[in-house]
């Protein structure tokens, strides 16, 4: 058994000899882009088990280890992993969690305390927890290697594609399970193509951009006037079918299209931020340089992206960073950036400015973020789009799943009834 090597503050630090004897878990948000990321983990050498358990026992589970005040994504993301432990039967001794860690003025920031703390309470403090972050917290047996962060940049381009395709494609499959076989087998081979160096070029991925555009335009799908319906809000709420009690099957069971804005946007936002603090604050000359760079970087690989949509000539084409920054000009400025900040509101003007009026804005219950530039911006948005049909979905483990299905069918009933006049 590894022997436990602590930090001066007192954590306990994952190893090198931990790398080799540890499983990590890995908990779910994205499955197209965190399944990419769990087989790029599994090529540095690391055993990663990537958590897909839902159901009650998550949120309990959730609601043991931290208070019910704390923001609904660290409770299910704590939840998950001591429900995984507990449900799996595994061996706590050769484990290791695994979390991100942004930083800043959101709750979020306090989530790597809070799992310590449950591990803590549940005695199990002898367990290491590994924070995915840039400087925040390191570990001498998890590196953040140039070669991984490369493959997890390219990873989510790929990801925020096929997640784009598969949900335009879906609704209209003749033959249910296509377009998830095809989700799948594009997953692995982009992991084939990584493991061998290839695929993470400018020009190598826009060869797979358009090959993956082209194999979805070949399943084959029958054309329906279908209700769009966009979501937005909390990164995570947004994302986790865990989270958001599966919206998006919902959204299908009832007749309609899931249109989700991709991961791309948020992280060019979280970089774009440091770049805003130094204009905003001053700063560092040589930090706002590097981070104009990656920023730039990121955003001409988006417009790859967006070019393999548009030449497809099938398929809807979401806006770049860019545009999502002009749009939100006269709503709220560079400052306003904590939790999902500018780019929640920027992300449901730029939903009705490509024809999806309605936008359901999904968002834990008691995150103030959230509640000013996604709820808080409702009206400002319908004053000047009066036909917008958006209804803001709390999540919260109190609330009724019912009830808030209720509320998004009454969005839909209006949705139809809007498009029959």
């Amino acid at each position: 058994m590894a022997k436990l090597e602590y930090h001066k503050t007192g954590r306990v630090l994952f190893t090198k000899e931990m790398k080799k004897e540890y499983t990590i878990l890995m908990p779910q948000m994205l499955p197209i882009h965190f399944g990419m990321f769990k087989k790029l983990l599994d090529l540095e050498g690391y055993n990663v088990m990537q958590l897909n358990n839902q159901g009650r026992s998550v949120v309990d589970e959730g609601l043991k280890y931290v208070h019910n005040d704390t923001c609904v994504p660290a409770l299910l993301v704590i939840g998950q992993f001591m429900d995984a432990i507990k449900t799996y039967n595994l061996d706590p001794h050769k484990l290791a969690l695994m979390i991100t860690q942004t930083g800043g003025g959101c709750r979020a920031s306090n989530y790597i305390h809070l799992l310590r703390k449950a591990l803590k309470k549940a005695g199990m403090e002898y367990v290491p927890v590994i924070s995915v972050s840039f400087g925040l917290e390191k570990n001498p047996g998890f590196y953040l290697s140039p070669t991984l962060i490369r493959r997890l940049i390219y990873a989510m381009m790929y990801g925020d594609l096929i997640m784009n395709l598969a949900n335009q494609v879906r609704p209209y499959e003749n033959n249910e399970g296509d377009t998830d076989a095809l989700v799948e087998k594009w997953c692995s081979e982009m992991i084939e193509q990584f493991s061998h160096g290839k695929g993470m070029s400018r020009k190598s991925m826009r060869y797979f951009l358009h090959e993956i555009c082209e194999s979805f335009k070949q399943i084959p799908y029958t054309p329906q006037d279908k209700v769009k319906v966009g979501i937005v809000g909390e990164i995570y709420i947004k994302f986790s079918a865990l989270g958001n009690n599966n919206l998006e099957r919902f959204l299908l069971s009832e007749g309609a299209e899931p249109v989700v804005p991709g991961l791309t946007d948020f992280m060019i936002f979280k970089v774009y931020n440091r770049i805003a603090d130094i204009n905003i604050y001053g700063g560092s000359i040589l930090k706002k340089t590097f981070c104009q760079f990656l920023m730039n970087y990121i955003e001409n690989c988006q417009h790859d992206m967006i070019d393999a949509l548009k030449e497809s000539g099938r398929f809807a084409v979401p806006g770049d960073f860019n545009q999502l920054h002009t749009l939100v000009n006269g709503y709220l400025g560079d400052g306003c950036k904590m939790g999902e900040g500018w780019l929640l509101t920027a992300e449901m003007l730029e939903l009705i400015h490509s024809g999806t009026d309605n936008i359901i804005c999904a968002q834990p219950f008691g995150c103030l973020p959230n509640h000013i530039v996604g709820k808080g911006m409702i009206r400002a948005i319908k004053d000047n789009f009066p036909d917008s049909n958006i209804v803001a979905i709390d999540y919260d483990p109190s609330a009724t799943e019912i009830n808030q299905e209720n509320r998004i069918k009454l969005m839909l009933a209006n949705a139809r009834g809007f498009k029959a006049k």
